[in-house]
């Protein structure tokens, strides 16, 4: 938790602590030192590890200690990723999570009404007809749905720290509408020649394509596990179909989809003032900022007299 979260909040933890010297000290250090101390602790718990072993159980406790392992890796540190898309703005969040949701739902529906063809033997009930119109229909969701969570500042508003103020912000150009002309053939069917689209709608249709790809497999990979342990449904909340979990299939894949496509192709690459201004705080004393600081001063002030 410590290695995951710790990365994670690194930033904003030091941006709320600046008032406070000993807190802004302290979390420095937690911050430079992270890798360091998430390594002993590590190794402090591998030690305890070996230390508890005791004879006619070692099969059963390297058992556990492999499943701890796989549990932290398959379930903690992706469901992390998640957290990290909050982070970047909720809007990063709630699209992906939401389009697995509307991929899963609509899968039901044409599979109900028009489903002939199997899709798998391990799901019965999948069809292709199913896995079609549901990838269809999610396309176009996340392209409608981006343009309509997009236009709220307080969804689109990256977390910078653990403050407050943080509802209203630049929304970055992005979420800023531009008109997008249609061609003509496509403006003799309909009365618009012009749309408003948010630049982010071109990105949320690669969401939408993921999400119709592994969704699928996210219910072929439920249904593998129902039939494992005998289990019907996950519940019963939705008649005819389950409960809440079946509607919850792959949505930490997604999640760490989403930061990856974030990260990789959204995210302006390169050194950025935040960037800068983390390194000095987290790495040089105070007294290295203060001379720094000076020095900045002076090459500003030069440059102002030559120019």
């Amino acid at each position: 938790m410590f290695f995951v979260y710790g990365r994670l909040l690194s930033q904003p933890l030091v941006n709320t602590v600046t008032s406070d010297k000993f807190l802004y000290q302290f979390v420095s250090s937690l911050v430079k030192y992270h890798m360091a101390i998430c390594y002993f602790l590590y190794i402090a718990g591998f030690m305890w590890f070996i230390l508890t072993l005791k004879k006619k159980m070692y099969k059963y406790q390297f058992g556990q200690y492999a499943w701890t392992h796989m549990i932290l890796i398959v379930v903690f540190t992706q469901s992390s990723f998640t957290v990290a898309n909050i982070f970047e703005g909720i809007f990063w969040f709630l699209l992906p999570a939401s389009l697995i949701v509307i991929n899963d739902i609509f899968a039901y529906i044409f599979g109900f009404f028009f489903g002939r063809t199997p899709l798998i033997k391990l799901s019965p009930k999948k069809t292709w007809e199913g896995f079609i119109g549901a990838s269809v229909t999610t396309i176009i969701s996340a392209f409608v749905l981006a343009n309509i969570l997009g236009r709220f500042q307080w969804l689109t508003c990256p977390r910078k720290d653990l403050s407050t103020g943080w509802l209203q912000c630049d929304p970055g150009p992005l979420f800023k509408p531009e008109n997008f002309f249609l061609p003509g053939w496509i403006s003799q069917w309909f009365p618009w020649k012009e749309i408003s689209v948010l630049p982010v709608q071109w990105h949320a249709l690669c969401f939408g394509l993921f999400a119709s790809i592994i969704a699928p497999f996210g219910g072929f990979f439920a249904s593998g596990f129902k039939r494992a342990f005998k289990i019907k449904d996950f519940g019963d909340s939705i008649p005819g179909h389950g409960g809440i979990t079946d509607r919850m299939d792959c949505q930490m894949v997604m999640a760490v989809f989403a930061y990856i496509y974030h990260q990789s192709f959204v995210v302006r690459q390169g050194i950025s003032v935040e960037m800068i201004l983390d390194q000095i705080l987290t790495n040089l004393t105070f007294e290295e900022q203060q001379s720094l600081l000076m020095k900045l001063g002076q090459i500003l002030q030069e440059r102002l007299e030559h120019s």
